[in-house]
């Protein structure tokens, strides 16, 4: 079967939206419409002829109208082969006739439990009777044409007009699109069940994301990508607003996502912007402002923050644009922009704008998943806090209060970078950081060697290190990485501590005159 005419077709969604052209398009053409409820309302005020599904199948809706289209009349009319004449036999003794298109979109389950509602208003909003439809519709689209997106009502009638019906292509398109939202619809039922039971990681793990764009290529041009948005109410690069600037790419997009979840880590009372190259923090600092914020962030490493991501946790203002405009930028995202920013930011025409419309909260829970051959790892999202009252005091020399202020900041930073990770910060602001090493003397190396060059670069005589707190995300196993940090200025050090080395590198920080801190949390980032 190649093109259906549409005699005969079934409208019943929950979002009305393009719901009339539809129904117009349809009687324009001599089809029945059957419909149901708020539908039919929307298409008789119109002056669209309708017909009930209940006169339809000549039995009523009831229980609250949870039974009314799961009867043999529409579902045969859904899933009869007429070209198999067992079946048209069947349609015949029965009186059923056959339905060539169905429109549905389903109760708006995820938007409920989006809004808080309670478990019996959740309950309610699961639809039964509509994935019921359209799997059956979808199943028969050698001969049915379903639609469950608006989006593609526009197409569907230039079609009917242009063809005389829809085509095998097309109703195969759709019939793909409708599997996937009823899958998706039953990924996040499950996983609400899951919730509502209190089972973190149930037998079986459904995913589902709504596409918001397909990438130009991946990480690198031979590969493929797409970016998909889950259900999660959470202000970030999903749900982001771009005011100008090109498509973001696949590395744009994953290295602008970990630049507001660092950010977001941070109180927005006190200004703080991070710099983000390749996944990895180049600067992360606070300030009196923003601008000055930005301005300690990029003392950090200048040389790797060209082509890089800023990130901030306040609105984005004239000054601090003003400064960030002057080194090539990739992408700027914030909470919100002033006018004059925009206006500042516009001059750059590649350089894309970005504004969330508030912070993450870095406490908010959620599966975190990566792929690995033939299966997924799955954990929490790492939530973890430290506040002043964990950390552990272990040697002889206690830290003083600015210390105890920087070693806080500098772990919070050290949890966004790549393992292994050391991060030396003074005066609230990075100074140095070693990302990505496989051991954490030389992390604790490089980030001494930033932290010199950046001196350099802003004419300073000393290394930026000198008088430096340094964090590691995870324990120093020997004490090579924390000498390498007093042979570099750090005066004070935070560590989760937990090796069975830890006398011994207690012992080094008491020799070498430093105050060490314990906070028995690591932030391991692979």
């Amino acid at each position: 079967m190649t093109k259906v005419t549409i005699k005969r077709a079934l409208l019943s969604v929950s979002d009305k939206t393009g719901l009339l052209e539809l129904g117009q398009a349809l009687a324009d053409i001599g089809a029945e419409i059957l419909s149901t409820g708020g539908s039919a309302k929307v298409l008789r005020d119109a002056g669209i002829p309708v017909k009930e599904v209940a006169d339809h199948t000549g039995f009523p809706e009831m229980m609250d109208g949870r039974v009314k289209t799961l009867h043999p009349k529409i579902h045969g009319g859904l899933l009869a082969l007429r070209d198999n004449d067992d079946h048209v036999a069947a349609m015949d003794t029965h009186e059923i006739g056959a339905i060539d298109l169905v429109a549905i979109n389903l109760y708006p389950f995820e938007a409920t439990v989006a809004s808080g509602a309670d478990f019996a208003t959740c309950i309610e909003n699961i639809d039964i009777g509509g994935p019921a439809m359209v799997r059956s519709a979808a199943k028969n689209h050698g001969f049915v044409t379903i639609i469950t997106d608006p989006a593609d009502y526009t197409a569907v009638i230039d079609e009917i007009k242009a063809e005389g019906g829809t085509k095998l292509d097309t109703r195969r398109k759709l019939a793909a699109k409708a599997y996937s939202r009823t899958g998706s619809y039953d990924a996040a039922i499950a996983q609400w069940f899951a919730e509502q039971n209190g089972e973190t990681f149930p037998d079986r793990m459904p995913f589902a994301g709504s596409k918001v764009q397909e990438c130009r290529y991946g990480e690198n041009p031979h590969q493929s990508a797409a970016f998909y948005k889950n259900a999660e109410d959470r202000p970030g690069i999903a749900t982001a607003t771009q005011h100008q600037g090109k498509e973001l790419s696949y590395n744009n997009l994953n290295d602008t996502d970990a630049a507001f979840e660092l950010v977001s880590e941070f109180d927005p009372s006190v200004p703080t912007v991070a710099i983000i190259k390749h996944a990895n923090p180049c600067g992360v600092a606070m300030g009196d402002t923003l601008k000055s914020a930005y301005e300690k962030a990029l003392k950090c490493d200048p040389v790797s923050a060209f082509g890089g991501i800023v990130a901030l946790n306040g609105t984005l203002d004239a000054e601090t644009a003003t400064e960030i405009v002057k080194v090539f930028t990739e992408v700027i995202i914030a909470p919100d922009v002033t006018d004059d920013a925009k206006a500042i930011v516009a001059a750059k025409k590649n350089l894309r704008l970005l504004t969330t419309g508030g912070l993450a909260d870095p406490e908010q829970s959620a599966k975190m998943v990566k792929s690995v051959s033939g299966g997924y790892l799955v954990q929490n999202r790492d939530t973890g806090r430290i506040s002043k009252d964990d950390l552990k005091v272990v040697t002889k020399r206690q830290p003083t209060d600015t210390e105890l202020t920087d070693m806080l900041f500098a772990f919070q930073v050290g949890k966004h970078v790549k393992s292994n990770a050391i991060v030396y910060v003074r005066d609230g602001m990075t100074v140095g950081i070693g990302a990505g090493q496989m051991n954490r003397r030389d992390s604790s190396r490089i980030a001494a060697i930033r932290a010199g060059e950046a001196a350099e670069m802003a004419g300073d005589a000393e290394s930026l290190a000198k008088g430096s707190v340094v964090a590691s995300d995870a324990f120093f196993p020997f004490a090579d990485g924390l000498l390498a940090a007093a042979e570099a200025g750090a005066t004070a050090v935070i560590q989760p501590g937990g090796s069975m080395r830890d006398q011994e590198v207690i012992g080094a920080a008491d020799e070498a005159g430093l105050a060490m801190v314990f906070t028995s949390m690591r932030h391991f980032r692979h």
